[in-house]
């Protein structure tokens, strides 16, 4: 059997699967971005202030007062039992946190009152109360 030298194949690059694949990926990582922040809060239906202002500090830490009445620390769904224990544990952790109290509009304010005394106690220095935009 002979074999022909003159013929020379060239290898070839196919580039569309590469970019198939790319796009994939950067869909997904979009995606999933997007449900990580929405998962991050607790849908609470805050009351409107005219001086709201979005400003989020790096050791920022949610306590949600629910329209029930429960108390939840962080991103919990259920009410927290040792509530106070994982306040004061920050606070020796970051004594500099920022605890932000986002109380729905028709949660009892004797549970929003237990919430600031118990950050009080605990000694927080830094307390803030969120609000949405008029």
């Amino acid at each position: 059997m002979r074999r022909n030298y003159r013929i020379i194949t060239q290898p070839a690059v196919i580039i569309i699967p590469m970019i198939d694949i790319m796009l994939f990926l950067l869909v997904f990582f979009m995606i999933s971005s997007i449900s990580m922040i929405q998962a991050n809060a607790i849908r609470v239906n805050l009351p409107a202030g005219a001086s709201a202002e979005n400003d989020m500090k790096p050791h920022t830490v949610m306590i949600t007062v629910t329209e029930k009445g429960d108390v939840l620390y962080e991103q919990e769904t259920k009410k927290s039992v040792d509530f106070e224990e994982k306040i004061r544990a920050k606070v020796k952790e970051d004594p500099d946190a920022v605890f932000v109290i986002r109380g729905d509009r028709k949660a009892p304010y004797e549970n929003i009152a237990y919430a600031l005394d118990t950050l009080k106690e605990a000694g927080v220095e830094h307390i803030s109360i969120s609000v949405d935009k008029q």
